[in-house]
C-alpha cells in the first residue's frame, strides 16, 4: 500500500463526494451507500462470505466476522453513535465522546490492548471511508500511547494520516466536515509526536529484524522530513492562514478577512489546521536544530491572551516551551525569561481545572522542563523576575543552581550539560541512514555521525564556557569605579589576555535582544542592557560606570490593595457574631431586651429589613445575626 501510496495518492483515495455529511434530506441517499458497500465487499455487519468468493478471502470475512462478535456491545453502540455525530456535524456530541467517551471505553475495554481494526468495525458504519480515517487516527494514536508500536503499525499510521491530509488539500471544494479544535490540534500534535518517534527509531540501525530493514529500505519517504514538512506548509498555504492573521493584525473587517481566506480558509477546519500547522512547524524546526526558522513562521502569530492558542491549554504550553527554547538557543535569555515565566503563571492559575484531564501529565512534564531551562537562563542573565516562580525554581533546583553560578568549570558545567539534556527537546538528524545501499549502511554503522542531541548540547556547553567566568568578573568590578587592568588581573591570578577576553565576554553577555509584545515578529527586537554594570577601557584603566534601576511598586501596591479589597469584601458579606451572653443566657435583663426586641412583639424589626414570620409581623432573625433597635451598632455587644 505504501508504494502505491508514492505512485499515485489520489488513487488511495475515496472521492470527495462520498463525504457528504448526512442531513434530513439525504439520510435516505447514505443507506443507499450502505447497501452499496454492502453489495460490493459482501458484508452484513462484520462480513458475510458468500458463494462466490475464493478461499481466501472467506477466510477473511470468516476473521473479520468472528472478530466483530468479539467486540462488546457497549463499544459497537459508542461506534456507531459517533459516526452518526460525525455524519450530522453535531460539534457538541462530537466533543463529549471524543473526550470523555472514548477514554472512558479505552479504560474500561481496551487499556491494555487495541481497540478493533478499521476492517472490524467498517460494516457497522456503511464503510464510510471518511470516519474510518478518523477512526484509525485515534487507534494509532492509542497505539502509541498505551502500547509498543510495530513497524506495520508505524507504516500503517503515517498512510492513513496522508489519506486525510490528502483528501482535505485535493478535494476540489472544501470537506463538509465540522471537527472540535481539540481534536485538530490533538490530530496535528500528534503527527509530529509520530514523526519524532519514527526519527528516533529509525536512527538506531541496530536490532532491527530482515523484513524491518526491507522495508526501510524500499520506504524512504515514509515519516520522511520532507514529507512532514510538506504537509504542513501545504496546509498552511491551502487555509491562508498568514494572510488572515495579517488581515486581522491590520484591522481588517471578518467580511474582509473571510474574502482574503477564500473557500477553504474561511471554513473553522481549514482555519484551525492551518493555524495550528503555524505551532507543529515551530515544533519541528526546533527539533531540527534551527530556532531562526522556528521563529520566523510564527511571525504573525499573537501570543496574547486572547489568541486562539489560549483555548487549549496542551497546545499553549507547547507554544510557549519552544518560542522559550528557540530563544534561549539564540542566546536571548531574558526573551526566554519573559517566556517562561509568563506560560508557568498561566498554568499555576489553571492546573486545578485540568487535574483531571487525560492531557494533564503530559503538560506538567512539559512545565517542569521549563522550570529547568528557566534555572538555566536566569544564572546566564540574571535579573528580576517574578519572586513566586523563582522560588519554585530554587526549591526544584537549588543545588544545580549554586553549581551553576559558582564559576567553577569542574562544579558548573555538569550542572549545565544535567539540566539541558533533560529540559531540551529531543533533537532529531534530518538525514536518516541509507537503509538502501548495504554497503553504505555498513559504513554508517561502523562510524555513526553524532547524535542530534549530543551535538546541540555541546554547542550550547561551548556557549557557556565563554560566559563562565563573567559572573566572578561582574563581582569585581562592582566594587570598583575605576581599577588598572594588571591590579584587576592580579585579583583574578590570571594573564592580562585571559581577563581582557572575559571582559569582552561580559561586555557581549551584558547586550542582548528585547522583543516588545505586540511589535514586530518575534525574531524583531531592541538591543538593550541587561544589567546594571557598564564599563570602558581607557588605556590600562577600567572605568566602571553602575547605573541603579529605581524598582516599580506599582504593581505591589496594586496587588495588595485588590488582595486587602477581597478581604474587606468576605468580612463585609459575613453573617455577624453572636454575642457571649446570648449564647449563655445572659442576665435577666439582657433576656428581657432581647425579648422584647424579637420580631414577634409589638413594633419588631429583624436585622436587614421588614419581613412576615409566623409568629406575628416579623419573621426570625437570619442565622447568625443578632436583633438590634434602629440607630444601634451592629457590633454593639
Amino acid at each position: 500500500m505504501s508504494q502505491a501510496f508514492y505512485d499515485d495518492p489520489e488513487s488511495l483515495l475515496p472521492e470527495p463526494s462520498a463525504y457528504q455529511p448526512a442531513t434530513s434530506a439525504d439520510l435516505d441517499q447514505r443507506q443507499g451507500q450502505y447497501q452499496e458497500y454492502i453489495d460490493e465487499h459482501g458484508l452484513t455487519g462484520a462480513g458475510v462470505p458468500q458463494e462466490d468468493d475464493g478461499e481466501e478471502e472467506r477466510e477473511r470475512l470468516e476473521g473479520l466476522k468472528s472478530a466483530l462478535e468479539q467486540v462488546p456491545d457497549e463499544v459497537k453502540k459508542f461506534i456507531q453513535s459517533f459516526h452518526q455525530a460525525i455524519l450530522n456535524n453535531d460539534t457538541p456530541s462530537i466533543l463529549s465522546m471524543y473526550e470523555s467517551g472514548w477514554n472512558r471505553i479505552t479504560q474500561q475495554y481496551y487499556s491494555n490492548e487495541e481497540w478493533p481494526e478499521g476492517e472490524v468495525v467498517a460494516g457497522l458504519v456503511g464503510g464510510d471511508q471518511l470516519f474510518l480515517t478518523l477512526y484509525r487516527e485515534l487507534y494509532f494514536r492509542h497505539v502509541y500511547a498505551k502500547l509498543e508500536p510495530n513497524v506495520d503499525d508505524r507504516f500503517q499510521s503515517y498512510e492513513n494520516i496522508c489519506e486525510l491530509f490528502n483528501l482535505l488539500l485535493n478535494s476540489e471544494q472544501p470537506v463538509p466536515l465540522d471537527l472540535p479544535i481539540q481534536w485538530l490540534w490533538d490530530m496535528l500534535d500528534e503527527f509530529v509526536y509520530q514523526f519524532q518517534s519514527f526519527a528516533q527509531w529509525r536512527s538506531v540501525v541496530k536490532n532491527k529484524s530482515e523484513d524491518e530493514l526491507a522495508m526501510l529500505a524500499e520506504n524512504p519517504q515514509i515519516w520522511s522530513c520532507y514529507s512532514v514538512l510538506n504537509v504542513l506548509y501545504s496546509l498552511v498555504q491551502k487555509s491562508q492562514i498568514n494572510e488572515q492573521l495579517v488581515a486581522e493584525k491590520n484591522g481588517s473587517s471578518p467580511e474582509e478577512v473571510a474574502e482574503i481566506a477564500g473557500d477553504y480558509g474561511s471554513k473553522p477546519l481549514y482555519r484551525n489546521l492551518g493555524y495550528f500547522s503555524l505551532i507543529c512547524l515551530l515544533r519541528v524546526h526546533t527539533l531540527l536544530g534551527d530556532p531562526t526558522l522556528a521563529l520566523q513562521t510564527m511571525q504573525n502569530m499573537d501570543l496574547s491572551n486572547n489568541s486562539l492558542l489560549t483555548k487549549i491549554t496542551a497546545c499553549h504550553v507547547t507554544t510557549y516551551y519552544h518560542v522559550g527554547f528557540a530563544y534561549m538557543a539564540l542566546g536571548r535569555y531574558p526573551d526566554a525569561i519573559k517566556i517562561f515565566v509568563s506560560v508557568l503563571i498561566f498554568f499555576n492559575r489553571m492546573k486545578q481545572y485540568h487535574t483531571r484531564s487525560y492531557q494533564y501529565g503530559s503538560i506538567a512534564k512539559q512545565c517542569e522542563r521549563m522550570y529547568a531551562l528557566l534555572a538555566v537562563c536566569t544564572t546566564l542573565s540574571p535579573g528580576p523576575s517574578d519572586d513566586g516562580i523563582m522560588n519554585t525554581v530554587k526549591e526544584r533546583y537549588g543545588e544545580q543552581l549554586t553549581a551553576m553560578q559558582s564559576g567553577k568549570e569542574e562544579t558548573a558545567i555538569p550542572a549545565f550539560r544535567e539540566l539541558f539534556l533533560g529540559a531540551s527537546p529531543k533533537f532529531l538528524s534530518p538525514v536518516s541512514p541509507p537503509y538502501e545501499d548495504h554497503d553504505s549502511l555498513a559504513a554508517w554503522v561502523s562510524e555513526p555521525p553524532q547524535d542530534a542531541l549530543v551535538r546541540q548540547t555541546d554547542l550550547f556547553i561551548q556557549n557557556v564556557q565563554v560566559q563562565l567566568g563573567v559572573s566572578t568578573m561582574r563581582s569585581f568590578l562592582k566594587l570598583y569605579t575605576s581599577i588598572d587592568a594588571t591590579k584587576l588581573a592580579n585579583f583574578l591570578d590570571e594573564d592580562e589576555d585571559t581577563v581582557l577576553e572575559r571582559m569582552m565576554s561580559l561586555k557581549s553577555a551584558s547586550r542582548s535582544y528585547g522583543h516588545k509584545q505586540g511589535e514586530g515578529s518575534l525574531l524583531d527586537g531592541e538591543r538593550f542592557v541587561t544589567n546594571n554594570l557598564d564599563f570602558f577601557i581607557d588605556g590600562s584603566m577600567v572605568q566602571v560606570a553602575e547605573t541603579t534601576t529605581n524598582r516599580r511598586f506599582a504593581g505591589f501596591f496594586i496587588r495588595n490593595a485588590e488582595n486587602a479589597n477581597r478581604v474587606f469584601e468576605t468580612i463585609k458579606n459575613a453573617p455577624l457574631p453572636i454575642p457571649r451572653s446570648a449564647q449563655s443566657g445572659g442576665s435577666g435583663q439582657q433576656q428581657q431586651q432581647q425579648q422584647q426586641q424579637r420580631p414577634g412583639g409589638a413594633g419588631g424589626q429583624r436585622t436587614g429589613g421588614q419581613g412576615k414570620g409566623p409568629g406575628g409581623a416579623g419573621g426570625a432573625p437570619r442565622t447568625g445575626g443578632v436583633a438590634r433597635a434602629p440607630g444601634t451598632s451592629p457590633w454593639a455587644r
